[in-house]
Order: C-alpha cells, then structure tokens, then sequence
C-alpha cells in the first residue's frame, strides 16, 4: 500500500521510484544537482526554523543554529543519504513548558540528554522496533504530518500571531489577526504562481530544481515592482555568528535531573519515532533498506553536540527531506550543503535571505504537503479491513490534534489489539477417529487471546479414553498458552483418560508440568521457541516448573 503510494509520489516529481544498482557515480552535473538542491533545502529551513524557534520561546538564532548542526551531524552519519534534519515543530511543542517554567538554560541540558538517550537506543539497536509499524499507521503519519505542514504555513496569512499559549497545538497557532482584502489577495497570489511554476518547471527544464526556480522568479518580480508582502526579515533578523562552546548553566544536583528527564525522554521518543518513520518512508522512494540503529545513533549524536552549542535539538524533517528527494537530493552532499548553506545565510548573506517573500517559501510547503499527502489513502480505504481504514483515520486525527509520538503508539496499540482479536478467532480442531483413540487436530496460534476458545474445543466426559491432541498446524505462542495446555491435561487427569500431546516443541517441554510429561516426541516437531521469559524455568509455571 505505501509503496505504491510513495512511488505514484516519486512518478509526480519526475524522480525514479528504484534505487539504480551500484554506487552513484559522483560528476559535475552529479554535484550540481545535490548543491541546488541543498540551497533550495536551506531556504526553506529559515522560516521554518525561526518560526519553531518562536514555538519553543527561545530565540530564532537558537533554532537556526539546532538546523544547522543537526542537519550537518545527521547528513554525515546518518542512516539515509538525502534525509535532511533540523528543528521541527513536534519537539518544539513539548520544549515550550520547560522554557516558560524553567529557562533555555535547561532547554540546552535537555537537549543534551535527550542525544544520550539516542545513542543509548541506536547501540542497543531499538531502532529496529520501527518494523513494528503497520502500513495503516505508516499511511496516517504521512497524511496528518502533511496536514500539520500544511496548517504551519497558513500562519504566513497573519498580520500577527496567535497570543501565546502553554499548548500551541496547530489550531491555537490560526489564532491570529488575519490578512483581508488586496494584501490578503496578493499574498495568494504569489503563493500560486510559486505552485505553478514549481509545477511547469520540470515540464520546460531540469537543469535547475523547480522550487529553487519558484523562489527565485517569484523573489524576483516582487523585488523588482517593489510588493509589498511579508518577507523573511519581517519574521526575525537570521544574522549572526559562528555557534559557541556553552556548557549548560544549571545546577549538578538531582532536582535538576528531576526536572529534565521527563522532557528528555518525551524528546528523545518523539525525535526517533519522526526520524525512523522519515527513514523508512525515504528509504521506500530509494528502495534502500536498514540503517535504523545508524540513524538514531547520528540524531544522539547530533543533539547532544547541540545542546553544548546553544541549539533547541531537532530531528528528522520529512518537508525538507521531500524537497530534496524533489529536487534531485540522493547523496549526503545535498544534506551536508544545505546545512553548509544555511551557516552562510546567518554569518554572511542575512540581508539577501531576509528579502525573499514568504509567499514563495509558502508556495514551496505546499507542494510539499500536496506531493506528501497519500492520496490513494482515500481509494484504498475502500478496499482495505475496515479496523485498518478506522487505523488511518485515527492516526491522521491524533498526529493533527496532539503529536505524533502519541498517534503512532496508539495506533500501533489499536493494530495489536485487533491482530490478537482476530487471531482469537482462529483457534479450532477438527477430529478424527483411529480405533479407540480421538485425534484433535488443532488449527490456529494459541496464545492469551484464544485460550479460552482452545478449552471450548474438547469434550472431555465423551471423550474416549485415549486422546491425542496434534499441534502440527497449531503454535504455542506465550505462556497463557502453555496454562491452557496444563489445564486440559487436568481435567483428562482427573477423568480417568490418558491424553497425549503431538507436534509440541522442545521449550515447551521443558516448560510444562503435567502436561509435559504425554507429550511424544517425533522426528517432524518444530522447533521455534516460545516468546515468554527464560527464567521460568528456574521458578514456577502455574503449578509446575
């Protein structure tokens, strides 16, 4: 379902859905590719990094310095060449309580620890849990993701923000004083004309990336007829210097740990969660694979350095990694200039930057969040589980309303939920006689959820006196399983009857009491093991060992 998705995405931006075999031959042509699409990444990084920076209640400086080192460090080390990091508005929306309550003092110790936190994940190789991720949920971060885009640039159609709030949601930021009548129109239109020309410039030529060809022209004619519209400098001044050496200034002691260990786990889960899902979806348009456990290592590493440079932490950003896959982005340069680029914008060019209309840097998002959108969602709701369409649907509203660590557990939860549901259901037997003896031939995984329908199965008072129970198509799952199996070995215990238990592996063995003791071994059982925990086996199991 994603992928399809995804490559009907890649066909739309003119860009080849397949990963071509053998390492990519770097040439000048190669070069200048991945340099435009860098620059036109840093462009777009500006806005969206002061306008985050506001969000969390530091200055923009503190987000475009947490854009450029996080970007850098993850371009270099990251999981994914053309992935492109920074600060984002999902960690700015957490940072704001312990800015206003605490200071950005603790804002950088945070950050800090929320890096440690991320390496710790990447060495122990937790990044490999994204896997748990079912496609519904997959399809749902992406559409609320490009719906949370899509709603963070109608705040450029403000005349002033939205009062401050201790939860700036992406509906509280819409209320603001909004633009009317020509000031109104015109920023519309130039929004427009950025979208067409983004839109006709592949069509006429590809030697330059359609979005930087949409800033520039649209920069161009408001330049040179002198319109009136917002621009970047009208957000914040970008200039400044090199990003220096600060140790956090917060006191050593354990109330301080208190204080910043909640926000830096809630950080470091919610960055991985974004980055992992961006790795993944990337890696779907490149047909490349692994690279979770590298990933999260590089956003750790990334954020701890940040914090000890004044930077707000980041994550990865799948706007500004679809721009650069858009606009011919594969290797790490691309990352690496865009991050390069931006530290020239704030030491060097400021005043070109801060005249460029924030119309066409709008223009340029919601291509983003148009080409992001998995349309095809809407078609293969009707064809999918109706559980896995309501999966979508929720995740989408949960990612918009609260954030996106919240909407992808519980949509993973809601998936699990209905898998062990279903899979309750499976559990059944069909029999048959040899002679005296009853054969159930067990169909079906036996786990905590179909326990009870595997105990409704036997008759046990008309039973024969001899009975097999054959687990060949079966599988002992947990141990709610090996319980119900103890169970019905008792009650044909204490009936009198001799039982016999065919096709059980070896752990299982080991692990039941009663039970254990009639199960016959054959050349053909399985052998995979079960998913409880080890150490039963040196204490109790219901009532064996």
């Amino acid at each position: 379902m994603i992928s399809s998705t995804l490559s009907a995405f890649a066909d739309r931006i003119s860009i080849p859905a397949r990963r071509r075999s053998g390492p990519m031959t770097f040439n000048a042509n190669r070069i200048k590719i991945e340099l435009l699409a860098g620059l036109t990444v840093a462009l777009a990084l500006v806005p969206e990094a002061v306008a985050f920076a506001f969000v969390a209640g530091v200055e923009p400086l503190v987000g475009l310095y947490a854009a450029f080192i996080v970007g850098l460090i993850t371009a270099v080390i990251g999981g994914r060449p053309g992935m492109i990091s920074g600060a984002t508005g999902a960690l700015a929306v957490v940072m704001v309580a312990l800015v206003a309550v605490h200071g950005v003092e603790y804002l950088f110790a945070t950050v800090v620890l929320m890096g440690i936190l991320q390496i710790l994940a990447g060495v122990f190789r937790l990044g490999k849990f994204i896997r748990l991720v079912p496609h519904p949920v997959m399809l749902g971060f992406v559409n609320g993701l490009a719906i949370v885009i899509g709603l963070a640039q109608l705040t450029q159609f403000q005349t002033s923000p939205a009062p401050p709030t201790d939860h700036p949601g992406p509906f509280n930021m819409l209320n603001g004083t909004w633009m009317e009548g020509p000031q109104l129109l015109v920023m519309l239109g130039l929004v427009a004309l950025t979208m067409l020309l983004i839109w006709v410039t592949p069509k006429i030529t590809k030697a330059i990336p359609a979005p930087l060809a949409g800033i520039g022209i649209v920069a161009a004619i408001v330049i040179g007829f002198g319109i009136d519209v917002p621009s970047v400098g009208d957000m914040s001044s970008i200039a400044g210097g090199l990003p220096q050496f600060h140790i956090p200034m917060v006191p050593l002691n354990l109330e301080t740990f208190e204080i910043i260990v909640p926000y830096a786990v809630i950080l470091a889960a919610i960055g991985l969660i974004e980055s992992l899902l961006t790795l993944n979806l990337v890696g779907e348009i490149k047909e490349e694979r692994g690279g979770a456990s590298q990933e999260c290592v590089a956003q750790g590493v990334a954020n701890t350095v940040t914090g000890f440079f004044g930077g707000m932490g980041g994550c990865a950003m799948i706007g500004q990694s679809m721009i650069n896959v858009k606009s011919g982005g594969r290797t790490r340069l691309s990352g690496i200039s865009a991050a390069l680029f931006l530290l020239a914008f704030i030491l060097f060019a400021s005043p070109v930057i801060e005249v460029i209309p924030l119309a066409a840097l709008v223009g340029v998002m919601f291509m983003v969040v148009i080409g992001t959108f998995a349309w095809q969602s809407f078609k293969i709701m009707t064809r999918i589980p109706k559980l896995d369409a309501a999966v979508i649907v929720l995740v989408t509203v949960v990612t918009v309303w609260h954030d996106l660590a919240v909407a992808v557990v519980v949509g993973v939860i809601v998936s699990a939920l209905a898998y062990a549901w279903n899979a309750s259901r499976r559990i059944d037997a069909h029999t048959k006689t040899e002679g005296d003896t009853k054969i159930y031939m067990l169909e079906g995984p036996l786990f905590f959820g179909s326990a009870d329908g595997f105990s409704e199965l036997f008759t046990v008072a008309d039973d024969p006196d001899t009975v097999i129970v054959d687990f060949a198509n079966s599988r002992v799952v947990d141990q709610s399983a090996l319980q119900a199996i103890e169970a019905i070995a008792a009650k044909y215990e204490a009936a009198g009857k001799q039982l016999q238990l065919r096709h059980l592996t070896h752990d299982c063995h080991q692990l039941l009491n009663k039970a254990g003791q009639l199960i016959v071994d054959s050349d053909d059982d399985p052998d995979y093991e079960l998913a409880v925990d080890y150490n039963v086996r040196l204490g109790r199991l219901g009532s064996g060992h």
